[in-house]
């Protein structure tokens, strides 16, 4: 799918992510408009992609005045500022005032759930698509196991295995990751008998053999798919996992912030994400894998933007990845940046 110059507005444009997604809509015709808190950034960000000066739009969460400036004009805005505890609910509130789309890349459980909880009603009223977490945590597993669900109205449970080669955090991430922890009084939290439940248990870890053979060790680290899978799919228990390589890194003060290695600004990260869906006796698997979990983030917010744009998302209202497009065919479409196999069959990780 193209566009035909289509105007949109991003918010924290020059930010880690911001960047991939701001390079994503170039790449595929559109106009960025380039919004965020710090005007001489966005400048810096301007004079780097060749923006116009009029693309230049700055704008503060607490300004409402601002934000409908910067949304002038726009025909979606993706959400890329976190901690989005934040961010998220005033910028919907400005798409709603706009009668624009909205898609944010958000990984906090916590926004991600309020925004269901406070803006479906609202969306579906301003007839307005919202589409939290549309990146790779929360979008990306959510598709996948839309996908390995196919003709199965419930399921058992849903296991999301995360092999990240490393996990070098952006600024970004630690806020947002703080601003969980504190929200959450530093508990533990999972989908389990069809509901959000916090505590304080330790951790699971496991032994999980990704497609290949490869056989890694995985710690429970429950992630924003736990808010965007039950929205849409009949499934009581989602247990998410990651590598504990992975999260030794993500917990280590030290551990520095993602390096360019490519032209296009991508990590040396690779990651496969393992989606393995039980009912009864029977499994089903999706699987993706690529480089980059921020760099991914962008043609997958930015594939949605076109799709809603394009008229093929269904209903107004908040409505996750797996919800509100075809997920195959979603996949499908990012083939230049991830490699899938949605085949199904027996599962080597449960």
């Amino acid at each position: 799918m193209g566009s035909t110059q289509q105007t949109v507005a991003v918010f924290g444009a020059y930010g880690h992510t911001g960047r991939f997604v701001v390079a994503e809509l170039l790449d595929r015709g559109f106009r960025p408009l380039l919004s965020g808190r710090d005007a001489d950034r966005l400048k810096e960000l301007a004079e780097a992609t060749g923006a116009q000066p009029d693309t230049v739009r700055p704008a503060s969460v607490d300004d409402p005045a601002s934000l409908d400036a910067a949304l002038t004009g726009a025909a979606a805005v993706v959400n890329c500022a976190g901690p989005f505890a934040t961010t998220a609910a005033p910028l919907i509130e400005a798409a709603l005032r706009a009668g624009i789309p909205y898609v944010d890349v958000a990984a906090e459980i916590e926004a991600n759930a309020d925004t269901f909880a406070h803006f479906d009603e609202r969306a579906r009223a301003a007839g307005v698509v919202v589409v939290p977490a549309m990146a790779f945590f929360g979008g990306l597993g959510d598709l996948l196991a839309t996908a390995a669900m196919g003709d199965w109205t419930t399921a058992d449970e849903v296991h999301v295995a995360y092999g990240l080669s490393s996990w070098h955090p952006t600024a970004g991430t630690r806020s947002a990751g703080a601003v969980s922890r504190e929200r959450r009084g530093g508990r533990g939290v999972r989908w389990t008998g069809g509901r959000l439940e916090y505590g304080d248990a330790a951790p699971a870890t496991r032994e999980w053999t990704f497609p290949g053979e490869d056989t890694r060790t995985l710690r429970e680290m429950t992630m924003a798919d736990v808010v965007t899978l039950p929205r849409h799919l009949d499934v009581p228990e989602v247990r998410t996992w990651m590598t504990a390589e992975a999260v030794g890194d993500l917990s280590a003060p030290g551990t520095p912030a993602p390096v360019a290695a490519d032209e296009r600004g991508r990590s040396a990260q690779t990651f496969t994400v393992d989606v393995v869906v039980r009912r009864g006796g029977a499994e089903r698997r999706a699987v993706a894998s690529g480089r980059d979990i921020y760099a991914v983030s962008a043609p997958l917010a930015v594939e949605a933007v076109t799709r809603v744009l394009a008229g093929g998302a269904g209903a107004a209202g908040v409505r996750t990845a797996g919800e509100l497009f075809d997920a195959p065919a979603f996949l499908g479409a990012l083939s230049a940046h991830l490699d899938t196999d949605l085949a199904g069959g027996g599962a080597g990780g449960v």
